[in-house]
């Protein structure tokens, strides 16, 4: 038997930006530069640990909106085109830098988008979801399951919407991989006591909350966040590691401040000149992040005294930083074992985005981590189904019920509810109610079909990203006029559904924009019999 047990969860979510409205929309970009630079990537490492042989387990969430987004064909026609501008640019940028210190990085580049847009064009999606799908068959991956459109459940105003949230986003799970998930990504971890009884009127068997929603429960656990916690209602909860989230998420403390890595924030589509750029710019010409950064972290200095980016001497640094990484996780079970008599459990859930995007070189180190583990007797790798239902470890029972809690900033909803959001709530509260009411009255034809539509309108409004873009002042005018235009919809719909004059110009607009969960329903927005 192992000394103890490791579980990586990597939680792939992007809230639904797509605007057909426009030629060219910078918000898209967020989705185009995670599958360049974080989910393909993340697929090649794990493809080519499956043709060296080498055996591994990852846990991921893949969230119903970034699904959606993924399979949309207008978001994969715009993403080709954007990877295929970025191949155009790396080559470019070859032949610029030639014979300088950033000669490298530049063919570092050219590669990693040649490859990119060769997986991309092979397949509708990249094979991004199918790639899913086939490494979950293979035993390799768990897929969870999520919310609808990553809303945080604790906030929500009623059960009903608690509870489509969840069947929406299970049953878009089930559409695109095949099966319903055992597991539950709690969108940001957020958790209230109680939720745990839709989870399992839905058969969700675990999901996954913060440190303290574990060390807080009622009664304490015995071995706090080393074990999985069985809730009263029968599903389990697993909690955050706090050391080993630490070392990969703080930017102060963790690997990715080291200064040898790439800087994230100096970027060509600011530095370069303007007529150079203007093809990569979009119809705007608005300056952007490229995703071509050619300097390191460096230290405490103005961006303009960086230092260029050796990749070869980063790649190294990475290899032994996930050398480090599994050492230190050995040592940790091991003092973990003694002090509390069992097999502990390491769970160490990331934003898969960290790695690729935001550190450059996370993609590598999580490559070596897997091989490193491979080769170890004494710590092994599991996913939730694995490590609950076939190994059951003896000897680490515990239950009781968890504590509020989320994983953002401070622990709780901060980042959710404050004077600069608070206007948003009480407008979603009265929309919950009205829904509520009209599917009640069993709606037909045309009504139901817009309703059905109000349904998309309100599932997209619930998301946590809107409160969360304005609290961090990231795309904060985006995010707030994205909210209105939704509810404005919302409104609209409704109104003529309940008055029985659908206007169905306006309602197939609303389709053609807002076009997610092609399979919705109102079974699921229905009280319970």
């Amino acid at each position: 038997m192992p000394a103890g047990y490791f579980m990586p969860v990597l939680h792939c979510h992007l809230p639904y930006v797509r605007h057909p409205e426009h030629e060219d929309f910078l918000e898209e970009d967020w989705l185009f530069e995670a599958v360049a630079e974080t989910y393909l990537p993340l697929i090649h490492v794990f493809q080519g640990l499956l043709r060296d042989g080498v055996p591994f387990r990852v846990t991921m969430s893949v969230s119903p909106t970034l699904c959606e987004m993924l399979s949309n064909e207008l978001l994969r026609r715009r993403c080709t085109r954007y990877l295929q501008h970025h191949v155009e640019l790396a080559e470019r940028e070859v032949e610029r830098l030639s014979s300088t210190p950033f000669e490298a990085t530049a063919r570092l580049y050219r590669d990693r988008y040649r490859q990119v847009l060769r997986s991309w064009e092979e397949e509708p999606d990249g094979g991004l979801l199918g790639a899913f799908r086939a490494l979950q068959q293979q035993g390799c991956l768990e897929l969870l399951g999520s919310a609808a459109t990553h809303a945080l459940l604790p906030l929500l105003g009623s059960e009903g919407a608690v509870r489509a949230q969840i069947r929406v986003g299970l049953d878009n799970h089930a559409r695109h991989f095949g099966r319903h998930p055992q597991g539950f990504w709690l969108p940001e971890c957020a958790y209230r006591p109680g939720l745990e009884q839709e989870l399992a009127r839905c058969g969700v068997r675990c999901f996954f909350l913060d440190t303290h929603g574990l060390l807080l429960a009622e009664p304490r656990p015995p071995f706090g966040v080393f074990a999985a916690l069985r809730t009263p209602a029968g599903p389990f909860a697993f909690g955050r590691d706090v050391e080993s989230s630490r070392q990969v998420w703080s930017a102060d403390e963790g690997f990715p401040g080291d200064p040898r890595y790439r800087e994230f924030y100096r970027d060509l589509g600011y530095d370069g000149d303007e007529e150079y750029l203007r093809p990569y710019l979009g119809p705007s010409g608005r300056r952007r992040y490229l995703g071509f950064k050619y300097h390191r972290i460096t230290g405490e200095v103005p961006l303009d005294a960086k230092e260029p980016y050796a990749p070869a001497a980063a790649r190294r640094l990475a290899f032994r930083h996930a050398e480090q990484f599994v050492r230190q996780r050995i040592s940790q079970v091991h003092r973990a074992g003694r002090a509390a008599g069992i097999g502990p459990l390491i769970v160490a859930p990331y934003d898969a985005e960290l790695f690729g995007h935001w550190w450059f070189e996370g993609v590598w180190f999580l490559d070596r981590v897997f091989r490193r583990l491979a080769a170890s007797d004494t710590l092994r790798c599991v996913t939730p189904s694995e490590y609950l239902f076939d190994l059951k470890p003896g000897g680490a029972d515990q239950a009781g019920r968890p504590a509020l809690s989320s994983w953002g900033n401070g622990g709780y909803f901060e980042m959710w509810v404050n004077g600069e959001v608070d206007w948003m709530y009480p407008r979603l509260r009265r929309a919950e109610t009205a829904l509520a009411e009209a599917v009640r009255r069993e709606p037909q034809g045309l009504s139901a079909r817009a309703l059905t539509q109000c349904a998309r309108e309100l599932l997209l409004a619930q998301a946590g990203d809107w409160p969360f873009l304005i609290t961090a002042g990231t795309a904060a005018e985006y995010a707030a006029r994205r909210f209105r235009n939704l509810m404005d919809r919302f409104d609209r719909l409704l109104a003529q559904a309940r008055e029985g004059r659908v206007d169905e110009g306006f309602l197939a607009r609303c389709e053609q924009h807002d076009d997610i969960f092609p399979e919705l329903t109102l079974a699921p927005f229905s009280p319970p019999a």
